[in-house]
């Protein structure tokens, strides 16, 4: 594929951004043929500046839910953009997003809105805090909830202090939760919970019912606050909080990503035990009020109420791990597909240092589809199965390249960051 366009603007990113780029679009992130680049995206494809058309199983990294460009979800941002959007103060929209909300997630009676998904675990932290009076918090080990300093995976810049009051544990493991717990002793604010283990570089794993009902109950005997992170997970897997699927409720949620199908929105979630502690801390932002993204998130939900997408995520979802499971042992290779199948990660057996994964997502990219080595993906609801057919076709022709490459793959470059993450 041709990306002259690509790398002269990588030249001139690289003059006035330090490093480039920055965050998961960082150097070395993903492999060195990948565009940085994008010029539009419609349904479940993404062209990049040079004019390549891509099947986009990335979905911008979780935000498109029903298809880049949903006509009737534009269609409701751009009807707001007329009216206003970032005003001196919040539209009507406001309260009728927090009522759709409230109606949809059954363990929320509240919402604060922000925009980004660090915003929402951070105020999560600090509700929690502000309602138990204590400050330990205990977190899986490995586990993401954004890049603010008490939780980057990269810390460089943090202080420890900006780090301290936490504990972390094994994600499904009873016994290493109720030592965490052990240790907080009195000073339990809350228990961080991903919906599902999507540590990056792992395979992925669903929860266990038993560790995620131990959570609440330890929750319930300290006092504590238990926050389901559905940031990454959200709308995905249920019309409700992800552990709903489990029979778990958490006091505190928080969202993104695909609430408003890419448009710029966040939200806080609580139940009314935590309703005084979040009307007490101090959390804003100048965008924070902006109308135009409320209303595609009405939209939004109004598609997640009436339409079959979720039963189209699972049948979709599953086709492609099936079929990529069955091609890749055709093929003599090893490749795991783990997960939930709307939200599928890929890592081949005996590959450490991701020769294998970077190898062959950059043979996927050559047939135009647009596959991660490492982190997990994300189905939308404009894919059809001939996207799923198109993505397994090249996916066979891919891994007959590996099945040649494999033996002499070089390692891969700049890859201290991802080593680094593991810990």
């Amino acid at each position: 594929m041709d990306h002259h366009l690509d790398k002269a603007l990588r030249a001139r990113a690289d003059a006035v951004i330090p490093g480039g780029m920055y965050g998961h679009q960082s150097t070395g992130m993903l492999p060195d043929d990948y565009p940085q680049f994008f010029s539009r995206g419609r349904g479940a494809h993404l062209w990049d500046v040079d004019g390549n058309k891509y099947l986009d199983f990335m979905c911008a990294y979780g935000p498109n839910l029903f298809g880049y460009g949903h006509e009737a979800i534009d269609a409701a941002y751009v009807r707001q953009l007329g009216l206003g959007d970032t005003l001196t103060g919040p539209s009507e929209l406001i309260v009728q997003l927090a009522e759709a909300l409230t109606r949809t997630v059954r363990h929320a009676d509240w919402a604060i809105f922000c925009k980004n998904g660090t915003d929402a675990t951070s105020m999560a932290l600090m509700a929690a805090r502000a309602h138990t009076g204590r400050k330990t918090i205990i977190r899986a080990r490995g586990a993401y909830h954004g890049s603010a300093p008490w939780c980057t995976p990269r810390p460089t810049g943090a202080l420890e202090t900006d780090r301290a009051y936490q504990i972390l544990c094994d994600y499904n493991d009873i016994a290493s939760l109720e030592a965490a717990v052990a240790e907080a002793g009195e000073d339990l604010a809350a228990i961080f919970a991903a919906p599902f283990k999507h540590d990056a570089f792992v395979d992925q794993a669903e929860p266990d019912p038993a560790y995620a009902q131990r959570a609440r109950d330890l929750c319930d005997a300290a006092g504590a606050l238990l926050i389901v992170d559905d940031v990454r997970a959200g709308f995905r897997l249920s019309r409700d909080c992800s552990w709903s699927r489990i029979g778990v409720q958490p006091d505190l949620s928080t969202w993104g990503k695909c609430i408003a199908n890419g448009h710029p929105i966040s939200a806080l979630l609580g139940s009314n035990a935590a309703r005084k502690a979040a009307a007490s801390i101090y959390t804003t932002g100048s965008f924070w009020y902006q109308a135009a993204p409320m209303a595609a998130a009405l939209a939004t939900l109004t598609l997640i109420r009436d339409t079959d997408y979720l039963d189209h995520l699972e049948r979709i979802g599953q086709r492609l791990a099936t079929g990529l499971g069955e091609r890749a042992s055709a093929s003599g290779l090893g490749l795991r597909v783990t997960g939930p199948v709307q939200m599928p990660l890929f890592l081949f057996d005996d590959d450490p240092d991701l020769r294998k994964g970077f190898c062959w997502s950059s043979e996927m990219l050559d047939r135009g589809v647009y596959v991660h080595p490492w982190h997990n993906m994300f189905m939308c609801a404009a894919m059809t199965d001939d996207d799923i057919d198109q993505a397994l076709n090249a996916a066979e022709s891919a891994f007959k390249v590996l099945k040649v490459k494999g033996p002499t793959l070089p390692p891969v470059a700049k890859m201290a960051f991802l080593t680094a993450s593991r810990s």
